[in-house]
């Protein structure tokens, strides 16, 4: 991977989780290209920038207002020198769920489509979703280790 192209991801994914944890959407919106798409756990979609921007300001102010997000581990492939999918393992603490309830630990996966245009790097496409509890991921290797066997 070339080692440019692999701090880009780097600093973008640093860049969503400061942003994240300042509650700040126009920072976080100012990660995707102009024309981006973005999807949430709910697959609620929003496209553009500014409509990224609007989708987050709201639960900024609202349910995840106190919640802090970590970057738990970033993986990237190189499709071309200027197009990288990269998948970023998350938790969140400190959240609500759209109810008002407090929202346990949260152990997320966001895939995004990250493309350099220009020379700058951005998110192109961004899908967000919840992961299982560990107790079914192992379950799930499990089942798949037996298939080899």
């Amino acid at each position: 991977m070339n080692s440019d192209a692999g701090n880009a991801i780097r600093r973008i994914a640093d860049s969503l989780a400061d942003a994240w944890n300042r509650h700040d959407a126009a920072a976080f919106a100012g990660n995707f290209a102009e024309d981006a798409d973005f999807t949430n756990v709910f697959g609620m979609h929003a496209r553009g920038r500014s409509a990224i921007e609007g989708f987050h300001r709201p639960v900024f102010e609202t349910i995840f207002k106190q919640s802090r997000l970590t970057i738990d581990e970033t993986r990237a492939r190189f499709i071309r020198p200027d197009i990288a999918a990269a998948d970023l393992h998350w938790t969140m603490e400190g959240a609500r769920n759209p109810l008002g309830a407090e929202w346990p630990r949260r152990r997320e996966l966001i895939n995004m489509l990250v493309t350099r245009e220009a020379g700058l790097w951005s998110i192109t496409v961004m899908h967000n979703m919840d992961l299982p509890d560990p107790e079914m991921a192992d379950a799930q290797k499990n089942l798949e280790g037996s298939k080899q066997a």
